[in-house]
């Protein structure tokens, strides 16, 4: 098997395989098959959906874990946590509970998501924070996600068929052990849908469009319903995640979780007088 410097490994990939839809979502089931033989994959998941939940993790409550069968072909670990919780545990406890001290994954995959992350979405999505988490403490990530569309038809067999023939592309390359690759697939409706061309493209930074909608309870209490489809932004600029996965290409946008705005960081020393 090759990884990264394209040397022959002596010992098999150890693969952990994260999401935010829950361990028993489809999407992870079926990347979790796709991924049959790259490696020994040890999916350890959040035992609930937490959608759209970003980098939160718990602090003053315990991480309650259950060793749970999905299917005939899966099985894994559920943290009733947060997606971020679930990685930092695995690499901080689990792992070497299971592999022995020291022991670290070759690489995490995050997915495959019930939606595009893909604009703005990429701030709220538990399923890019799961990659985050992992490549801040150090082991390289990928998260994998599918656009869902709005016909309401998705076969998640092929498009995580898809995503694994463009994780195989990426781990050929040496992987920046604090490095986040965004993979999207685009809308994928049936077994026979062709391979999309791969676009390698930065992040949209445009607002959403979403709203919310006023109403009242039948007890008079006034509440808002979120509305928006996830979907719409203010704008999308040419060359973004946004335009080309609409464009049915399979979008990789390469992240960084460090937020300092380096541009400007002499622009406040001057304006506050400091060194």
């Amino acid at each position: 098997m090759r990884l990264g410097s394209g040397l022959l490994r002596c010992t098999p990939m150890r693969i952990l395989l994260t999401n935010d839809d829950g361990l028993d979502a489809p999407g992870i089931a079926a990347l979790y098959d796709a991924l049959d033989g790259l490696g020994e994959i040890v999916p350890i998941a959040p035992l609930t959906v937490q959608s759209a939940s970003g980098h939160g993790i718990t602090f003053k409550e315990p991480l309650m874990v259950q060793d749970l069968r999905v299917n005939e072909r899966m099985r894994g670990l559920a943290v009733d946590g947060r997606p971020a919780d679930c990685v930092k545990l695995a690499l901080r406890t689990i792992w070497e509970e299971r592999f022995g001290p020291g022991a670290r994954p070759d690489v995490t995959i995050s997915g495959m998501n019930m939606g595009a992350n893909v604009g703005i979405n990429v701030i709220y999505s538990g399923t890019v924070a799961a990659a985050v988490e992992s490549a801040f403490l150090g082991v390289p990530a990928i998260a994998v996600s599918l656009h869902l569309g709005d016909r309401g038809r998705t076969c998640y067999r092929r498009a995580a068929q898809i995503a694994r023939a463009v994780i195989d592309r990426v781990l050929e390359h040496k992987l920046d052990p604090h490095g986040v690759v965004n993979i999207n697939v685009p809308r994928t409706e049936s077994e026979d849908a062709p391979m999309p061309p791969v676009r390698v493209v930065e992040m949209n930074t445009a607002p959403g469009i979403d709203g919310y909608e006023r109403r009242q309870s039948p007890g008079g209490q006034v509440y808002y319903w979120p509305s928006g489809n996830g979907m719409e932004f203010t704008h999308t600029a040419p060359d973004t995640d946004v335009e080309a996965l609409l464009e049915r290409y399979v979008t990789i946008t390469p992240l960084t979780y460090a937020l300092t705005d380096y541009p400007r960081l002499q622009t406040w020393r001057e304006r506050l007088g400091t060194e």
